[in-house]
């Protein structure tokens, strides 16, 4: 990482630089918000046609970015990014250490209730930066990446949906209730709806993939697919309706609902006690599953409350 700063040097910058501007209506707090929250980045990074697996994104000075991009084509571009500086809501500046390396800065500039961003990104050569605009399209690449951010941007406050509880426990024993199958079973779902059937493979990739008792009798299967485990504090996964055999189902009573829906839950402790929040949003869906996951923010409310408040009883109980 360290030879990857040191490569970009400061002479010649402008033609070894690829810059960028747009003007976003939407206010800097929330176009910052934009770039540092993996929620909301996994649906609007790179260029059109392109989809984005997060596996961390650690946004502190050193902190890393790993991630991978899904080309239209089938191919899978891999990408590690460090962050050099974090200026809240201002800046940005990080150094892309995977191949080919840059450094890019990104400018958020408050224009009242609108944003201007100015991203550069200098690389180590001229030369390189030729190839990679040529052979990678990166100019216009970068261009199609802040036109699908202004997109997220006019959806994003309708379509996120988020709820938080504050439960009386530690974080530690609180992110064990989300992770360990024998816990798992005894709090979650909605009220009336056990758990039958739970099994957890807790690693990137791996799945819980479970089974809820309908009052009617049938039964409902649901699958998580980890991207992210950071005990205690975070865990993100894809969310979707499911069978007995793994795969991934439409909604049984809502066939518009989105396939799969990016999840993260964070854990903060203050005084023994734990705040969880979780963020979801439609993954991949179309502009009429947004809609119909948006319509449907209160029966999930309502469907969350009900599971949260079994979490907290069992809790109790634990204790």
């Amino acid at each position: 990482m360290a030879a990857g700063n040191a490569a970009v040097s400061d002479t010649d910058t402008e033609a070894r630089e690829i810059v960028a501007t747009r003007v976003f209506d939407a206010p800097r707090d929330l176009v910052f918000r934009m770039w540092t929250d993996p929620v909301h980045i996994a649906q609007w990074w790179g260029p059109h046609g392109f989809t984005n697996t997060i596996y961390k994104m650690d946004v502190r000075p050193g902190g890393v970015w790993e991630f991978v991009m899904h080309g239209p084509d089938g191919v899978d571009y891999k990408n590690r990014i460090v962050y050099d500086e974090i200026v809240k809501p201002e800046r940005l500046v990080y150094t892309h250490v995977s191949g080919p390396i840059f450094k890019a800065t990104v400018d958020f500039t408050d224009q009242g209730d609108k944003t201007a961003v100015r991203v550069s990104m200098v690389f180590e050569s001229a030369e390189l930066r030729n190839r990679v605009a040529t052979e990678f399209g990166a100019i216009e690449g970068l261009h199609d990446t802040l036109s699908r951010l202004g997109d997220q941007l006019a959806t994003a406050d309708r379509a996120e949906f988020v709820v938080t509880r504050v439960f009386d426990a530690p974080r530690d024993v609180v992110f064990r209730m989300w992770t360990e199958r024998e816990h798992v079973m005894n709090w979650f779902g909605p009220k009336g709806c056990p758990i039958s059937e739970c099994t957890i493979d807790l690693r990137p990739g791996g799945a819980m993939h479970y089974a809820m008792r309908m009052p009617d009798g049938g039964e409902m299967w649901g699958k998580w697919i980890y991207r992210e485990i950071v005990p205690p504090e975070r865990l993100s996964f894809v969310s979707s309706f499911s069978d007995r055999e793994q795969r991934v189902t439409r909604h049984p009573m809502a066939p518009g609902w989105p396939l799969e829906t990016l999840s993260i839950l964070t854990f903060m402790e203050l005084d023994g006690k734990t705040t969880v929040t979780m963020q979801g949003v439609p993954l991949n869906a179309s502009e009429d599953e947004r809609a119909t996951f948006t319509n449907g923010h209160a029966s999930m409310q309502m469907g969350w409350t009900g599971t949260l408040d079994q979490l907290d009883e069992y809790l109790k109980k634990a204790e």
